[in-house]
């Protein structure tokens, strides 16, 4: 009987090589556009921090490719998410990247005014006529969902499936850390010269690690190995009692968070002795953000596709307020090293993009190591609505959640 499985059961990898997407898929405006309509159109997508909205008509605008959103924090102190657009004739409304509503959205076109609930107040000089139902021309709605302090849109309408439902179960890895009373300490943005998707493949991976990145191997020593987590080794089962950082994938000896020198100036509260020892831990909800929890802050990576070949990253560094107050708070010594991964990172997604015009490459190969990569090209092809290479897995914090005891060797 052929031996068929594309991935292992007894480690974290794949069993037989398999074939990556096509290369056209990361440049042909095309199928940019598919993606945009199919995946970013129809998924949750983060957007901002909820205190960055404290007061009723305080806004904020975001375009998901070529659709505009505008979501407000409405005098019931509910957040509540709109299509940039006037029922009217199509005007945008609101033309700031930022700002307060004086208790309405007035369109600047022909003066059409709205509730911060979205309902049509107002018609500006226009005389009432037959035929015309003011309740039918509310603002047409966004999604939109909270969660630890952050703000998620979907713009999917009828079909848009419950958030808890999508990211429950990815987002309970990280349940204990305090999202909700964190705040920005430090933001960094970068364009980067690459298909959004290369930037997802390089995070599912880490052969590029030992080459790519010297500093952060020495902090997190199973990365020098070319791999992300203790089960990603198929002989990880002989050292499942080893807690060692090289076998377990924490942090290095003595080091207790991503910083310059590893140390951690705050300890966040709630925390259980597991999750303070590793050092890391990371919750990814696709397509757009994943958040890295250490035990001092929280980095929140964001992701927004600009064209077929060029990429946003913003990451937001989360803290605690009377942490940012503290006058010995060192916060260069945070910050530098994720923008330093950060940017090494972005090399080689550019490295990685600029050779896939080459006229005979169609399309490469994934190996045993890159089952992440694969898992995620096999969700592009089912958010595509094309068929899964492999039946759909477990979330990826089930792959990454600790070992609890010694199992038993694979027959």
């Amino acid at each position: 009987m052929t031996d068929d499985r594309i991935l292992e059961k007894g480690f974290n990898g794949l069993a037989s090589a398999q074939p990556t997407l096509p290369a056209s898929w990361y440049f042909d405006p095309a199928h940019f556009e598919r993606e945009m309509r199919e995946i970013w159109h129809r998924n949750w997508i983060y957007l901002c921090r909820a205190d960055s909205l404290s007061a009723a008509g305080e806004f904020r605008t975001f375009a998901i490719g070529s659709q505009e959103i505008v979501v407000v924090r409405g005098e019931d102190a509910a957040i509540h998410g709109f299509f940039n657009t006037c029922r009217h004739r199509g005007s945008t409304l609101c033309t700031e990247e930022t700002g307060r509503f004086d208790r309405r959205i007035t369109c600047p076109y022909h003066q059409w005014a709205y509730g911060l609930d979205g309902r049509l107040l107002a018609t500006g000089r226009m005389r009432q006529v037959a035929g015309f139902d003011r309740s039918g021309y509310g603002l047409h709605k966004v999604a939109i969902a909270q969660w630890g302090g952050c703000i998620f849109a979907n713009l999917a309408g009828a079909d848009t499936k419950p958030f808890d439902d999508v990211f429950g179960s990815e987002l309970s890895f990280i349940a204990s850390w305090p999202m909700e009373s964190l705040v920005v300490g430090h933001r960094y943005s970068k364009e980067l010269a690459c298909n959004w998707k290369i930037f997802w493949e390089n995070y599912n991976e880490c052969l590029h690690c030992p080459n790519i990145h010297p500093e952060l191997c020495e902090l997190v020593p199973i990365y020098g190995r070319g791999i992300m987590a203790r089960r990603d080794d198929p002989q990880w089962h002989e050292f499942a009692e080893d807690s060692t950082p090289l076998r377990s994938g924490g942090l290095r000896e003595g080091a207790q968070t991503w910083s310059m020198d590893g140390s951690a100036q705050d300890e966040l509260p709630g925390l259980t002795d597991e999750e303070r020892a590793s050092g890391q831990r990371y919750a990814t909800l696709l397509p757009s953000i994943f958040i890295a929890a250490h035990v001092d802050y929280v980095r929140i990576v964001r992701l927004v596709p600009l064209a077929p070949e060029k990429t946003g990253l913003t990451a937001e560094w989360l803290f605690r307020p009377a942490m940012l107050e503290r006058p010995d708070f060192d916060l260069a010594r945070i910050t530098d090293f994720a923008t330093l991964v950060m940017e090494q990172d972005g090399m080689a997604c550019e490295l990685n993009q600029r050779g896939l015009k080459a006229a005979p490459y169609e399309q490469g190969v994934l190996m045993q190591e890159e089952y992440e990569v694969f898992l995620f090209q096999d969700w592009i092809r089912e958010s595509l609505g094309e068929a899964r290479l492999s039946p759909p897995p477990e979330s990826r914090a089930s792959r990454r959640r600790p070992v609890q005891a010694k199992p038993p060797k694979p027959a």
